[in-house]
């Protein structure tokens, strides 16, 4: 995880301005550079570094020899640097995966330089020989990147939209100026002289590689299960061990979930058969007695991991909130819910393990239509919508969570299954071989890894549970401890005023006004950077997304994956 900041065409002294840079610190604790860009002293570029690869040569912003018109400025892991070099005989000067970009730029121009790439990335490319400038984002947003763009010419970037505050004059009164950068687009900027820029062209992307191989197959040759399994296994197994890419220390956030289970048991079995020699260390959070942490405890036994447990109070989470709300940049309330444990296990693992990257569970609840919800879709078309809107609309709910919690305390999450490989066979499947089967969401991933021995069997077909819940004490739920403390922070007639206070997206609950209140202290007049507020579909009206509100979410459930887990 880096932090990227970038300004051209500023009228006022760019040394002060770029103080904003700092704000996003946290992203990349290990150097700092900020450079001015010759012939344009009103422009410049800033990089803070989590160092990963390539120790000596990789800072940024990063320029070459044969292309020293060429600056890159980029947050993200390009996988298949080396595959690429091999394809066009590229040389390389640095071992920094980045350095791919430069050289597939050179080659072919922005557009071209993004659909090559396997990996994810927000980047910035400044070409002062054709006197323009190139933004671009992965596929899932998965790293950050947000915009602000004057009407008199001034283009301003950053991985967070805090970064961005100081530089939008009367932004509080124009929240549309700084926006969250669109994922999977292109977007060109004229470069004036003076450092002015004009946009010039928006494009939507696609990967070369994304279009999978398979999809060519004539429709007359239908694979068998068996065959649908196995590719399953063979693309989230790659997508693990692509991923394993760092000289860094590994380390996997555990739930004790399926996903979080899976990722953890494919990065212990890979990092042994690629002769990695120290343990990985896996991480589970929760109060006192939450099913997460005796699940959790159940995997690490079974994979072999070094386990961390980490516990807290419902007291600390609430102390934590504020401080989540600021690097999340959201007030959305299931996202605020499930950071707060998250948040305080990155914070764990920065201060008291020298694991920097870490794996995570992220997208299958999209991907393979996890949530409870999708139990009641009323045709398997209409469930596979709903989950490629949950995929396009990810960088604004749990992968910003995922960002946002991480990079707070200066770590890199990675998201195997959101590569996109995987994704795009997953999604080429039959939608009625997606949805949930014989009252079991996510059947088909399970089914793939199923009689394996990865996982225990009760790991594998644990039922879906909110990570806002599953860290739950079984005496207290975090959720009943946070309405109990709100319900005396915000009165009746506090939530009355919300349609007046808050306009857009009003708070319809008192934990939603609480939430909305600290992020306007902090961000106030952008509450469209959250264009809605995350909610189940299919199951009748309700203000509040647990997954405790839904009919298919039964206490007797709860205690049965319990007494399992325990068993």
């Amino acid at each position: 995880m880096c932090g990227i900041w970038a300004l051209f065409g500023c009228d006022q002294d760019v040394s002060k301005q770029c103080n904003s840079a700092l704000k996003i610190a946290h992203r990349g604790p290990d150097s700092f550079r900020i450079e001015n860009i010759n012939h344009y002293n009103n422009c410049c570029l800033a990089f803070h570094r989590l160092v990963i690869v390539d120790d000596i040569y990789g800072m940024q912003p990063m320029r070459i020899r044969s292309h020293p018109h060429i600056y890159v400025l980029y947050n993200g892991e390009i996988y298949n640097y080396r595959t690429v070099q091999k394809q066009f005989g590229f040389k390389y000067l640095t071992e920094c995966d980045g350095e791919a970009i430069i050289h597939l730029y050179a080659q072919g121009g922005a557009e071209y330089a993004a659909s090559m790439l396997d990996g994810v990335f927000a980047f910035c490319i400044l070409d002062t020989a054709a006197k323009k400038v190139f933004l671009g984002r992965d596929t899932y947003g998965v790293r950050p990147m947000f915009r602000l763009l004057k009407d008199d010419g001034l283009l301003a970037i950053c991985s967070e939209a805090k970064g961005l505050l100081g530089l939008a004059h009367g932004d509080e009164d124009h929240e549309i100026e700084i926006i969250p950068f669109p994922p999977g687009h292109i977007e060109s900027y004229d470069l004036a002289p003076t450092g002015k820029v004009t946009l010039a062209e928006r494009i939507q992307f696609h990967t070369i590689e994304k279009k999978p191989k398979w999809s060519d197959i004539s429709l007359a040759i239908q694979p068998t299960s068996d065959e649908i399994h196995e590719n399953i296994r063979i693309l989230l197994t790659d997508a693990v061990r692509k991923r394993l890419m760092t000289h860094r220390h590994i380390g996997c956030l555990l739930s004790g979930g399926l996903d979080s289970s899976l990722i953890a048991s494919l990065v212990v079995k890979l990092a042994k058969e690629s002769g990695i020699q120290y343990p990985i260390q896996t991480y589970a959070i929760g109060m006192e007695g939450s099913p997460d942490v005796l699940a959790a405890r159940k995997v690490a036994a079974h994979i072999g991991s070094e386990h961390h447990e980490v516990s807290f109070t419902p007291e600390e989470g609430i102390a934590a909130l504020e401080d989540v709300i600021y690097s999340l940049e959201s007030y959305d309330i299931t996202t605020i819910r499930a950071s707060v444990g998250m948040y305080l296990v990155a914070r764990y693992i920065r201060k008291e393990t020298d694991r920097v990257v870490i794996f995570s569970g992220e997208g299958s609840d999209e991907l393979a239509q996890g949530y409870i919800y999708f139990h009641q879709q009323p045709s398997v078309e209409e469930g596979d919508e709903e989950s490629r809107r949950l995929l396009k609309d990810l960088y604004l709910y749990d992968v910003l969570r995922a960002d946002r919690t991480t990079a707070a305390h200066g770590l890199e999450l990675r998201v195997p299954l959101l590569d996109h490989h995987f994704t795009s066979y997953f999604l080429s499947l039959p939608a009625d071989m997606r949805c949930p089967q014989q009252g079991i969401e996510k059947y088909l991933l399970r089914k793939a890894f199923d009689g394996l021995g990865l996982l225990p069997a009760e790991i594998l077909w644990r039922p879906k549970e909110a990570f806002s819940d599953g860290v739950s004490s079984v005496k207290k739920s975090w959720f009943e401890s946070l309405q109990e403390f709100i319900s005396q922070e915000v009165d009746d007639s506090m939530l009355e005023t919300s349609p007046k206070l808050f306009p857009f997206n009003p708070p319809k609950t008192k934990e939603a006004f609480f939430y909305r209140q600290i992020f306007e202290k902090h961000f106030r007049s952008h509450s469209k950077w959250i264009p809605y507020t995350w909610m189940p579909k299919w199951c009748g009206y309700t203000d509040d997304p647990s997954a405790r509100s839904l009919k298919h979410y039964k206490e007797s459930d709860v205690q049965k994956q319990k007494e399992a887990i325990n068993a």
